[in-house]
Order: structure tokens, then sequence, then C-alpha cells
């Protein structure tokens, strides 16, 4: 049996879909995982999927190409649905004129304040002058995030584990966090937490409210914009 699984295997590793079939059928175990432990943000779905991925990848001996072939096709539409969450966000219009003025300045003073801070501790660190170039747009949603990182010389697949690491953590301790801090208001919570925690941060604060959701979307895309822009910037002072 152990035969017939292996030629199987073979006969599946080279056709294109592969990457394809094993990234669905594995977010999608995934996700029953996180529903079956209630949605704890420690269960993200995106990130269980990749450890999924990456334990069969290294047992069957795939090589990443291999299985990219497939996938791509999936990371082709992470930009069509950064767009989407456009839909939310327009009913919330009338709150984000009122809120215009504030959200601006808080989108200048995070997307700065998070590619300084993790430059500096990172360097305080030790870290190799390409690790803090993969570091820098670790805030931002990962195929902005990666494409930044190619270009100022940063490692994109280093990139995009950062990128997962920090949504994770944005998406558990945030919540919790600006409560801490007295923040009630739905608008300035998902601002927030997409600013720091970007796709896996806006996926949480939907689950708080569609308010806080659509602040969410919002916050990631013009994060997005704003660290494409910065970065690079602060990378050439600071080298």
């Amino acid at each position: 049996m152990s035969g017939e699984i292996r030629e199987l295997w073979v006969y599946l590793a080279a056709s294109p879909l592969l990457g394809l079939t094993l990234t669905l059928l594995a977010y999608q175990a995934a996700h029953a995982l996180y529903l079956k432990l209630g949605s704890h943000p420690l269960a993200n779905p995106v990130a269980l999927a990749v450890a999924l991925i990456v334990a069969l990848l290294t047992l069957t001996g795939t090589p990443y190409d291999v299985y990219f072939d497939g996938a791509q096709f999936v990371h082709f539409l992470l930009g069509p649905a950064t767009v989407a969450l456009a839909v939310p966000l327009y009913a919330q219009l009338p709150r984000l004129k009122q809120l215009f003025g504030p959200t601006m300045l808080a989108l200048l003073a995070g997307s700065v304040a998070s590619v300084l801070s993790v430059w500096w501790v990172a360097r305080a660190l030790g870290a190799e002058p390409r690790t803090l170039l993969s570091l820098a747009p670790k805030s931002v949603t990962t195929p902005i995030a990666m494409g930044i990182s190619e270009k100022i010389g940063g490692l994109p697949s280093l990139t995009a584990i950062l990128v997962i690491l920090t949504g994770i953590v944005g998406a558990v301790i945030g919540p919790a966090l600006l409560r801490a801090t007295g923040t009630r208001d739905p608008a300035v919570t998902g601002f927030a937490i997409g600013m720091s925690a970007h796709g896996i941060g806006t996926a949480r604060a939907f689950q708080l409210g569609e308010t806080a959701g659509a602040f969410s979307a919002l916050a990631m895309g013009l994060n997005g914009v704003v660290t494409a822009i910065v970065v690079p910037l602060i990378a050439r002072w600071l080298s």
C-alpha cells in the first residue's frame, strides 16, 4: 500500500494543481479546527494551514517551487481579496468623513512608528542588515509586504513569515490591550488593529463587529500604501 501511495504522490507532484489542492485542503482542515476551538485567535487557520503544508512538504521531500506552481493561483487572489474589503468600508463612509483628520494622523504616526520600532529593536539585538530589511514591512498585508521586501533587498519568504506572526500576535492581544487602555469605540479599535495586524487582525476585527472590521480594512489598505513609500525612505536613511 505504501508503494501505491508513493506512486500516487509522484503523479500528483507532477501536476501544477498540487499546490492549489494542498492549500485548499490544508485551509479547510485548519478552519474546521479553528471553529471547533471556539475561534480562538491562537488557532488562527492561516498559521495552522501553513504549518500543515510545511510539514507535508518536508515529509514528502517536495520542493517549494513545485508546490508554488499551483499555489500561485491563491497568491494572485490575495490582491483582489484585499481590494474587496472596500465593500464593508463603503457602508461606514459617513463615519469615515467625521474621523478623516484623526485617522490620517494615526495612519502616518502608526506607519512610521511600526517601521522604526522594529528596526531599532532588531538592530539592538544584532540582526543582520538583510533581516532588518525583511522586518521593516511586517505590519502590512502579505502581498504588499513581500513586494516591499523584495524591492529594498530583503527576503520575501522571511517577510511573509514575519507578517503572519505579527498578525497572529496582534489578533490575540490587540482587542484586550485596547480595552485595557480604555478604548471602547469600535472604529478606533478596528483602525488600531488593522494598522498593526493587517489581514489576520482584520479578520479578528470583523468578529468584534462590522464597524471595527470596516475601519480595520481601511487601516490595512492605507497602511500598505504609506508603508510602501515610507519603508524605502527609512531604509535608505538608516542604512
